[in-house]
């Protein structure tokens, strides 16, 4: 099998389902909102530690929803006095979800916390919310996702590239079966 050659390294290990994980994102999303009062913003627990049951990397998933990543951001400012470490700006312009986003990683010396921003009502905002939802109300694919996550990890256990390259067309799968799914149950994002 000939494989990409993968620069990024840092060791993925697939735990749990672990009890703790629901107060943890009760935790942060009240942490975020503390600094993020304004009814404008939306925090959101995502991703698949916020998946009842689901086994995933032990990393907390926010989602900021934005009303704009355009023009003066203060509240990036806020997050940065907090601690929040900056991250990058993705542009995805392709897949079940394009659109842009902003990362940021928890403050220094804190649990692995990941948060998306992304502007409300882009298909990147609803798309991870989809997904969610999806995830918790069909058992059955997230058993199927854990599977296939816990290959790529075990593919590749230092490589989040090489972990991702595997891991997000069976994602984005799982996308369409989400939307064929929202249309069949009228979900709507909220």
């Amino acid at each position: 099998m000939n494989l990409p050659a993968f620069a990024r390294s840092r060791r993925i290990e697939i735990v749990g389902p672990l009890a703790r994980w629901p107060e943890e994102h009760v935790h942060w999303r009240a942490r975020l909102r503390g600094l993020l009062p304004e009814p404008a913003f939306e925090i959101e627990s995502i991703g698949s530690t916020a998946v009842p049951g689901l086994a995933a990397k032990d990393v907390i998933d926010l989602q900021l929803g934005v009303p704009s990543l355009d023009g003066a951001l203060p509240w990036r400012e806020r997050l940065w006095a907090a601690g929040w470490q900056r991250g990058r700006e993705w542009v995805m312009d392709e897949g079940a979800a394009p659109g842009r986003k902003l990362y940021f990683r928890e403050p220094e010396g804190e649990r692995r916390v990941h948060l998306h921003v992304r502007e409300i009502g882009s298909a990147n905002h609803r798309f991870a919310l989809l997904m969610r939802d999806y995830l918790c109300a069909q058992p059955e694919a997230a058993v199927q996702y854990e599977q296939i996550k816990r290959r790529a990890a075990a593919l590749f256990p230092e490589q989040v590239d090489g972990y991702l390259w595997l891991k997000e067309p069976v994602f984005q799968l799982i996308g369409l079966a989400a939307e064929q799914w929202a249309v069949r149950v009228g979900w709507r994002s909220a």
